[in-house]
């Protein structure tokens, strides 16, 4: 079972690292729903940890719609993360119908080389999650799916996500299961669904609080559960 664990600082990063997390999400503006860190962090947080380390490109924490020059930006943040060293990238751009845009992510993935890419929970906002899907699986460079099921939380959305991995099963793509996960519920939403990774935010961190660091003995613990 693969733990991603959010990260918003080095200390974040190594704890989650020692915690035994097997990839970061890095982020800055976790209460926003996570925004581009900066290049400092995001080479900081690389040379610290041997996990992979795939940084959020988000320019903002308005709508999932880009202007031009918003994705212009997005392309060069790419870059530079891949010039940084990490592992990937974490994107996701939605029509204003809530329609993937194909044409915005072909922009930013035209800069992703060999990045991992995921498209994050901006995915869960799409009008049809399996259209959705469907659309990705177009897509190589796309690996990893955030999703909630649609949901406000994974739990809730447990149905979808069990519909998105029989979807992608045997294909590039892999379900993420993201969203009020935690150590009393994980290992249901896995049984339930089938899923083979999973993502964990304010759950880690010291007191269940967004704002504190991450909390090496939480991510152990669902680690051992796993």
């Amino acid at each position: 079972m693969l733990v991603e664990v959010i990260a918003t600082s080095v200390e974040d990063a190594k704890r989650a690292e020692q915690g035994g997390a097997d990839r970061l999400e890095l982020i800055s503006g976790i209460l926003e729903g996570g925004i581009t860190p900066s290049w400092g962090l995001i080479e900081a947080v690389v040379k610290a940890v041997s996990i992979p380390v795939n940084v959020m490109v988000r320019p903002h924490s308005q709508l999932f719609c880009y202007t031009a020059e918003e994705l212009s930006v997005m392309r060069q943040d790419v870059r530079i993360i891949r010039e940084l060293g990490a592992a990937g990238v974490v994107i996701g751009m939605l029509t204003p119908e809530n329609r993937l845009d194909q044409r915005g992510m072909e922009q930013v993935l035209g800069e992703s080389g060999s990045l991992h890419v995921t498209f994050h929970r901006a995915f869960d906002n799409a009008v049809d999650q399996m259209e959705a899907a469907r659309i990705l699986l177009e897509y190589p460079q796309v690996r990893t799916i955030l999703t909630s099921g649609g949901k406000k939380t994974a739990i809730e959305g447990a149905d979808c996500i069990g519909q998105l991995v029989k979807l992608t099963e045997n294909t590039q793509l892999a379900i993420l299961a993201g969203s009020g996960l935690s150590l009393a519920n994980v290992g249901d939403l896995v049984k339930r669904t089938g899923v083979k990774e999973v993502h964990f935010g304010s759950a880690v961190r010291e007191e269940g609080q967004a704002l504190r660091y991450v909390d090496a003995e939480r991510v152990a613990a669902i680690k051992q559960l796993l």
